[in-house]
């Protein structure tokens, strides 16, 4: 008999543990080779994990989860043969009814709602008071597993709709965001400056673009190109907006590494586009799509998010108006982009109607000074009104054909 240990390969450097998110198999399934017959969760990513080989597979691990990376998941017999068609239904011969008697509720006693010293911990953190749980332990007593799964009160006066919870496990990758959210409102200085962007000059070179730029390249003239090329100009002349803190020093890159935040359907991924110095308008697009379309199939790779030197978030296509991004660390900068709307505007002493953009750019403060974060910006704000100036080379008919 020919049995396949299937063990948990590592996702990537630096990870020990990965968590089964979900089993696409049950336990008995005949599963052929290189079938997704798993998702795992490691805290950088949702990867599927692929049978190595063709067989009847029986499962050693729940989900939900942590296993180490090495660890035995599941037993593949390669000597069973894949069954034909579908199995006749079994029937099962019908049980005798057993009697069941129901015990008389017992009297309250000195213990019922008493909280164990364990539970009163998990009380006290939760602000739940005892009296409000139900005991499950004996004689009424609350246990620990009572106080975990206690929630707050939600009010005491009767309700007609539905009143049901649910208590879901967070993902790894989940958690480990949360995790790294958290440390960098903690660790970092951060700061966020804003500004406004007449979006008009983009308008105006779309429309006269958009329609030769898709025809020729395969893929649409966006506002990602601009505004990556435009945050490439500012961290050339602002290259602290592009450094990291590692200790005691302060490390510059002379490459603008771009990471694109994008929303997949495991949560947010942030993608990077390597060398985006040397991308054109057709290069950037043709990234930014390659990257969302592998990050909305969950084929993204750890690799493909790891490295960038700064990030650009776009709140603006879920309609937000203002926000003040978080830094991607160990970056010291992020662009968010948020909705257009047309406002009234001063252009040249007359009062025109102008689609605005308000950006903001969040900043850690330890390592970017105040000059530089609102001269990047100021920068960034510049290249966006003046596109064919500053990003064109006043030629936007061959700034479009590269």
């Amino acid at each position: 008999m020919s049995v396949l240990e299937m063990k948990v390969p590592s996702p990537g450097e630096s990870i020990t543990e990965v968590e089964i998110a979900t089993w696409l198999v049950e336990d008995g399934d005949y599963v052929e080779k290189d079938q997704p017959i798993a998702e795992v969760d490691s805290d950088k990513a949702t990867l599927e994990l692929p049978a190595e080989e063709s067989g009847i597979i029986t499962l050693k691990a729940e989900e939900g989860d942590a296993v180490e990376v090495g660890a035995v998941v599941c037993l593949i017999d390669m000597d069973a043969a894949k069954p034909e068609g579908t199995a006749p239904a079994k029937t099962e011969a019908p049980k005798e009814e057993k009697k069941v008697e129901v015990a008389a509720p017992k009297a309250d006693t000195y213990a019922t709602g008493t909280a164990s010293p364990a539970a009163k911990k998990v009380l006290a953190e939760k602000g739940i008071d005892a009296s409000t749980v139900k005991g499950t332990g004996k004689d009424g007593r609350i246990t620990k597993d009572d106080a975990v799964k206690a929630v707050p009160s939600m009010g005491s006066q009767p309700a007609n709709g539905s009143r049901g919870t649910e208590r879901k496990k967070m993902s790894m990758l989940r958690r480990k965001v949360a995790q790294r959210l958290v440390a960098v409102k903690n660790e970092t200085a951060m700061l966020t400056t804003f500004n406004e962007v007449n979006m008009q000059p983009i308008f105006d070179l779309r429309s006269q673009f958009k329609e030769d730029f898709k025809a020729k390249h395969g893929v649409g003239l966006g506002f990602m190109s601009f505004f990556t090329l435009a945050v490439v100009r500012a961290l050339k002349l602002y290259p602290d907006v592009n450094s990291m803190i590692d200790g005691d020093f302060q490390i510059k890159h002379d490459f603008q590494d771009i990471s694109i935040a994008v929303s997949g359907p495991k949560g947010l991924m942030v993608p990077v586009i390597r060398n985006a110095e040397n991308l054109s308008f057709r290069g950037v697009e043709s990234e930014v799509k390659r990257l969302a379309l592998r990050a909305r199939d969950g084929q993204i790779t750890i690799d493909e998010m790891t490295g960038g030197t700064f990030t650009i978030t776009n709140g603006g296509v879920f309609g937000s108006m203002l926000s003040t991004p978080i830094i991607n660390p160990p970056q010291s900068g992020i662009l968010g982009m948020h909705n257009i709307v047309n406002r009234p505007m001063a252009v040249n002493g007359e009062v025109k109607i102008q689609p605005i953009m308000y950006v903001a750019l969040s900043y850690d403060h330890r390592i970017v000074d105040g000059r530089e974060s609102v001269g990047f910006l100021v920068a960034v704000k510049e290249a966006l009104e003046n596109p064919v100036e500053l990003l064109m080379d006043n030629n936007p008919t061959k700034a479009l054909e590269m």
